[in-house]
């Protein structure tokens, strides 16, 4: 029974297969003739104006994806440049900034040494007095 049932698809296939095939083809020896109606119901002209049409619009499709795809080229060059100004700025700042924390934790060293020079009594490394102001007249 399987097997009929598929027998008599493929029956019906091919069938509709062929008609469609031959509502496709239009006759080789038959030329259109001009203000002629096809099948279809449009003229010969009709035809070449709208094959003109498909032909301008896709030409026009081709120009936008080439412009299209040169912006995108640029937009992602953009963004490589600015992320490379990116890394290159924060590298300059960080190495500023652990030169500056190396720089501050040298002098606090420093101070701290001056100050337990000072407590253990070399006066020569405490700190000056600040100056008193003038008198008041």
């Amino acid at each position: 029974m399987n097997r009929n049932i598929l027998a008599a698809a493929t029956a019906l296939a091919l069938i509709a297969s062929g008609q469609a095939m031959a509502f496709q083809a239009e006759p080789e020896s038959e030329a259109p003739v001009a203000g002629k109606t096809l099948p279809d119901g449009t003229t010969p002209e009709e035809r070449s104006n709208t094959a003109r049409l498909n032909a301008e619009q896709a030409a026009r499709a081709k120009a936008e994806n080439v412009t299209y795809e040169q912006e995108v080229s640029a937009a992602a060059q953009q963004v490589a440049a600015d992320q490379a100004a990116f890394a290159e700025e924060t590298a300059a700042y960080e190495a500023e900034k652990a030169r500056v924390a190396a720089m501050s934790a040298e002098e606090r060293m420093k101070w701290e040494a001056d100050v337990a020079a000072c407590k253990a009594g070399d006066v020569t490394r405490c700190a000056k007095p600040a100056s008193s102001p003038p008198p008041q007249p």
